[in-house]
């Protein structure tokens, strides 16, 4: 397995290295791939993936770009994963984060969920937003600051397969009503050049223990990490605090999913 990574990771990385040596196999990786592999010389990244696939039975890709993934799948003769790309999708996280909904409530339908951040340039909220439209009866609330409200492609798609959403500003209700609340941090790095609307939308939202005491007894609190001062250390300690879990749960559903690659890749699909 390759890791190609061209933006910064942690859990998303080390559980895919982690997931392949678990399996068996080996890992070939490069992180901050703009800068330390041939992008800096001005490579393409079709040509760094016609590259790479002589070395590697299967890429796992993160770019800064929205639709790299795809680009690269089409150049590529070996399963490319989407490791995020840019603000646009996160299919591996969705996969973890329903697998860890599914284990912690028991059930992927007839649930409130509340989604809170940056969901503008959260690819995170984006994925999972797709995924839990393919069950029934998910009622989804959109609590954000005023510039990273959720982007209207997802909410029309939500609109157009007939699923309940509703954007909201108080995050007390919607916690006091939610089987699971999904946490976000508000994404710096996509905020470059308006500091301004970074300043607005940091801090507006945060998770406390004044927040736990409206939530329900068996509801979650989840986040893709890493987190910055959005859900407050205090509710670490709260059994309804799902985010580590749900890290580690990342490292199952990625061993599974090399595995279903690999093994196509084995029989010829």
């Amino acid at each position: 397995m390759s890791t190609l990574f061209y933006e910064p990771s942690t859990r998303t990385r080390l559980s895919f290295e982690s997931a392949m040596a678990r399996l068996g196999g080996t890992i070939l990786t490069t992180e901050s791939a703009a800068e330390f592999s041939s992008a800096a010389k001005g490579e393409t990244l079709q040509d760094t993936i016609r590259t790479v696939e002589a070395y590697a039975d299967v890429v796992v890709l993160r770019h800064f770009q929205a639709g790299s993934a795809e680009k690269a799948a089409a150049a590529a003769s070996i399963p490319i994963i989407n490791a995020g790309d840019g603000p646009g999708q996160h299919p591996t996280q969705a996969l973890l984060d329903v697998y860890t909904i599914q284990r912690e409530i028991g059930r992927l339908e007839n649930f409130h969920i509340g989604l809170i951040g940056d969901l503008a340039n959260g690819r995170t909220v984006r994925s999972l937003a797709y995924v839990l439209s393919m069950y029934s009866n998910v009622k989804m609330y959109f609590v954000a600051p005023d510039v990273c409200r959720m982007k209207d492609d997802i909410k029309g798609y939500l609109t157009s397969v007939g699923v309940d959403w509703e954007e909201v500003d108080d995050l007390a209700m919607v916690a006091a009503d939610v089987n699971v609340l999904y946490q976000t941090r508000i994404q710096k790095e996509r905020f470059q050049d308006r500091p301004d609307d970074y300043d607005k939308a940091k801090g507006k939202y945060i998770i406390n223990g004044e927040t736990l005491k409206r939530m329900k007894q068996d509801a979650i609190v989840m986040h893709p990490l890493p987190r910055v001062d959005e859900i407050h250390p205090e509710v670490d300690s709260d059994p309804r605090a799902a985010y580590f879990r749900q890290a580690r749960n990342g490292l199952y559903v990625r061993m599974a999913l090399l595995k279903l690659c690999l093994e196509g890749r084995q029989h010829g699909h």
